[in-house]
């Protein structure tokens, strides 16, 4: 029976701390700040990155993970006694990341490395990490863990709502004029990513009516997709820098959902850069039969 390794990246909220524990393997995502390289979670601290997010000065671009670096990473764990790795990167709709990794696969790792395109990120993608790490436990080939991981890709939603729109605007997904008039009218958009793509799903007027949407739109999801029963689903969230508000909605949440080990992850900072400070995010996300 073969070995097999799980990688994600820190898109997943998976620290490199929480990855030893867990005996799974975290690629960290870059960033470039003026022109400056820095690595989520090694070189780069939260706290560090939303100081620097708040300058206005400050040019922030995200990037993905280097083609030598990924092939380094994979040589090394392959090294590690391991005979197969399942990769599982961040949605492809999200990051060219999933592409680049699959073609590199394909061309220098046939029948080692499994890149698994299942449109996850933050805790939905740490839940995907889970379920491989199980079912590799299990006896399941990198193969067997890539399909059934893909087969279960559209079984999730994440909504998210920001409490700014200046980083939206500013990465260009709000026009000036949009978030100017959506500013004045003090306008809380919710986004929904399920499947590839992050769209807009509602507009709020308060926080409080933004977090009410998501849930119940967590609720229909229930309803509607996943049969009805909420104990089939995991209720996870993730936020923005306000832990304090963050736990607040966990609550929330918690009491909606009784019962529920609700995991609880900061935004990985590929996505806060594009959101700011301050966002609210829940997931629903079907367990795996």
């Amino acid at each position: 029976m073969s070995k097999v390794a799980v990688l994600t990246d820190s898109n997943s909220g998976i620290t490199q701390s929480e990855a030893k524990e867990l005996g799974v393997y975290v690629m960290p995502m870059p960033f470039y700040i003026n022109e400056k390289l820095y690595y989520e979670d090694i070189d780069l601290s939260q706290e560090q990155f939303y100081e620097l997010l708040e300058d206005d000065d400050a040019e922030i671009t995200t990037s993905m993970p280097a083609p030598g670096d990924t092939i380094d990473t994979w040589n090394k764990i392959l090294e590690d006694y391991y005979d197969e790795i399942v990769y599982i990167p961040m949605s492809s709709g999200l990051s060219s990341s999933c592409a680049t990794a699959t073609t590199l696969a394909m061309d220098e790792f046939e029948g080692k490395v499994f890149v698994v395109n299942n449109q996850r990120i933050s805790v939905t993608q740490r839940r995907s990490v889970m379920d491989a790490l199980r079912l590799a436990k299990e006896g399941k080939s990198g193969e067997e863990i890539k399909k059934i991981l893909e087969e279960d890709a559209l079984n999730a939603s994440i909504y998210i709502t920001v409490d700014t729109l200046k980083y939206l605007k500013k990465g260009g997904r709000l026009t000036p004029a949009v978030a100017a008039l959506a500013t004045l009218l003090r306008i809380k958009p919710v986004l929904q990513i399920q499947g590839e793509k992050l769209d807009t799903f509602s507009k709020a007027r308060t926080m409080k009516q933004a977090k009410q949407i998501m849930i119940e739109a967590l609720k229909s999801d229930i309803e509607k997709r996943f049969g009805k029963d909420a104990e089939n689903c995991y209720i996870d969230m993730a936020y923005t820098k306000d832990k304090e508000t963050a736990l607040s909605f966990k609550a929330e949440l918690e009491e909606t959902f009784p019962g529920h080990d609700i995991i609880m992850n900061p935004l990985s900072l590929s996505v806060s850069c594009h959101i700011g400070p301050g966002a609210l995010a829940c997931t629903v996300s079907k367990k795996m039969q």
